[in-house]
């Protein structure tokens, strides 16, 4: 995609990468930091500095909502449990969202129907899953986040899904700040 820019009266066109944001010359055709096709069309901007495009930069770590924990668990007991199923797909599509690793391709309302189908045992992998994949994405961009793979897995087991719940909600709340 191309942004054009005005400074000082004078049209520059600059082209960025759709996928990580770097800015390259306007003729080429893959980006040299990650290795995307580029796009073909334009955008004009009408701005008198250079413009920052809408796609995260390579560097930057992505951003997800803070979720007040108390208020989780409070909203899931008071409507029966409607919201802990609501907060569970919104969970999952966080985790996604700040692995961005070969893994993030199922979405929240998949991994619930699939949780829900074999009976809580694809909710206990995810949780083991969610654990190892949020390490590594803290040790990606410089936050403490220790690997608790192993305390999901027995906290599901004995039943205790709701510190799951928890303890993710608590590690997806280190990349909202």
């Amino acid at each position: 995609m191309f942004d054009i820019i005005m400074v000082k009266g004078v049209i520059n066109m600059a082209k960025y990468c759709g996928s990580c944001g770097t800015q390259m010359d306007e003729k080429t055709s893959f980006c040299p930091n990650c290795g995307a096709p580029v796009e073909n069309n334009s955008k004009p901007s009408n701005t008198e500095a250079t413009t920052s495009n809408s796609s995260q930069p390579s560097g930057t770590r992505p951003k997800v909502v803070n979720r007040n924990i108390v208020v989780c668990i409070l909203l899931s007991i008071v409507t029966c449990g409607i919201y802990g199923i609501v907060w569970f797909v919104q969970m999952v599509n966080d985790v996604n969202t700040v692995c961005q690793d070969e893994k993030s391709s199922q979405s929240g309302g998949t991994v619930f129907l699939l949780t829900l189908i074999t009976c809580g045992i694809y909710g206990i992998i995810f949780f083991y899953n969610a654990g190892k994949r949020l390490a590594n994405a803290g040790t990606k961009y410089n936050i403490q986040i220790s690997d608790n793979s192993t305390l999901y897995l027995i906290l599901s087991l004995l039943g205790l899904q709701i510190v799951d719940y928890c303890l993710v909600q608590s590690d997806l709340n280190r990349f909202s700040e």
